[in-house]
């Protein structure tokens, strides 16, 4: 049985994702490491404890002791499994919408699963796995104190060394689990943080979890109504942070991305792992500061991590998110927060200010996701359109086929086209050294795709930008 897609489980509820499902995940789960323990966090979805508490009856007849840490972010799931050196388990389907709901899973060292042993899950799961004896069964127990280890642990790592100001922080919660915990981190180093959208709430009725240019720009107006320096904006989980400046909107990812890098490399040596879908401006500060890049699969940044051992890599980063292994091997959009406001107080400065003060470039760019009707024409469609992509935008210098096709020209321009592991979407990258050039791609791959679209009878059914 397929169960994992880029990154854990995502699946609609009823029709992909079940409690029977969750129970036998569990138990799945509870046989392939020797593991005595595990830890559950949630976050605010509708489903949240129906999915929590039928993974938890799978683990305890796993003969698994199950804590329940609750409504919690994503992150802190990783934070306790390293911590108590446990299995950590999310129960979230993190930007996904509102009728998803899935799983996360960490091994005792923090790290999320990787292939191999999603692998070995998917094929228990089609196995008859007995439950263990009744005087083996795991026990119940509830830890929500460990968000306020978490905390305290963040606080003492990030050791802010001067307070310049106090500004206010603009922080878009997402109606999700970080409601109580990202705000608090902002306010312990010296921010004061204005939170929009901070009670939990499973349908997250103003925005779309997922934290896009798109849906965050139209509410700038609200968020630059106390002159913040930045505004940070999460997805469901917190696993994700994207980060906007009042006047001039959304800052791209592989910017904040390269300026992570720009930090980190200041301290340590190394290499630094990206992933596939990330521009020029991260090779170019990496290079600056003496570090070596590597591109590496979507949502699998943690397994190159683990392969080549965590004091060995400076940062692994993708487009909304960050493993500083100093911190821990898990993807962390609250560790963003701490380390982007703690840059923020002891400059003095708005962020943006800052990346163009340390030469942090911006390239034009644009991320488009299309979903297309009905479902089983995608595959053809994307088939046919990265034969197209061969020579639509010129003869490639490069072409990466480690996560999709990535066309790599001599002008820097590149194009990368994959499809969603957790939608039924076609994904696209573009960018360029000119506004000229990433306008002329745009426009001849969304007359190719049109094309393509009409000639097989299918249609776009919903389009994102950012």
């Amino acid at each position: 049985m397929k169960l994992f897609g880029t990154a854990g489980i995502r699946k609609k509820y009823p029709d992909n994702l079940d409690p029977i499902l969750a129970y036998k995940l569990g138990l799945a789960v509870a046989g392939i490491r020797g593991w005595r323990r595990a830890y559950i966090v949630y976050d605010s979805r509708t489903t949240n404890h129906l999915f929590t508490y039928s993974i938890a009856s799978g683990l305890m007849a796993g003969g698994i002791d199950t804590f329940i840490i609750g409504l919690a972010p994503t992150p802190i799931a990783g934070y306790a499994a390293m911590k108590y050196g446990s299995l950590g388990i999310s129960v979230t389907a993190s930007h996904n919408p509102p009728e998803y709901n899935g799983f996360k899973f960490y091994d005792d060292e923090g790290y999320e699963f990787t292939r191999e042993l999603e692998a070995v899950v998917e094929k228990r799961i089609d196995e008859k796995i007995e439950p263990v004896n009744w005087s083996n069964v795991g026990r119940i127990s509830y830890r929500p104190e460990i968000v306020e280890e978490y905390i305290h642990d963040m606080i003492q790592k990030i050791n802010i060394e001067k307070k310049s100001w106090n500004p206010y922080i603009v922080v878009d919660l997402a109606n999700g689990a970080a409601y109580n915990v990202t705000p608090r981190i902002i306010r312990l180093l010296g921010g004061k943080p204005l939170t929009i959208n901070a009670n939990p709430d499973g349908f997250f009725p103003v925005r779309p979890p997922e934290p896009r240019k798109d849906a965050l720009e139209k509410y700038l107006d609200l968020y630059r109504s106390v002159n913040p320096p930045l505004i940070l904006a999460h997805d469901g989980d917190a696993d994700r942070l994207a980060v906007l400046d009042p006047y001039k909107g959304f800052i791209r990812q592989d910017r904040i991305i390269a300026f992570y890098a720009y930090l980190l490399l200041q301290d340590r040596k190394g290499k630094v792992i990206v992933s596939i879908d990330t521009g020029r401006v991260v090779d170019e500060i990496v290079e600056r500061m003496n570090g070596q890049i590597e591109r590496y699969i979507l949502g699998k940044t943690h397994e190159r991590v683990k392969q080549l051992g965590k004091n060995n890599i400076v940062l692994a980063a993708e487009p909304w998110k960050l493993i500083d292994p100093k911190w821990g091997p898990w993807v962390d959009g609250i560790w963003q927060v701490a380390l982007l406001t703690k840059e923020v107080i002891e400059r003095g400065k708005p962020l943006l200010k800052v990346l163009d003060e340390e030469k942090i470039p911006d390239y034009p760019w644009d991320r488009r996701s299309y979903k297309i009707k009905p479902v089983e024409k995608r595959e053809v469609i994307y088939e046919e359109l990265v034969e197209e992509l061969k020579t639509l935008l010129g003869e490639p210098l490069n072409v990466l086929t480690i996560d999709g096709y990535r066309y790599e020209y001599k002008d820097y321009s590149w194009i990368l086209i994959r499809k969603s592991g957790t939608e039924p979407k076609i994904r696209v990258y573009m960018e360029a050294l000119t506004r000229t050039r990433l306008e002329e791609m745009i426009n001849k791959f969304e007359d190719k795709l049109i094309e393509i679209i009409k000639k097989h009878g299918a249609r776009i059914v919903e389009k994102t930008i950012g």
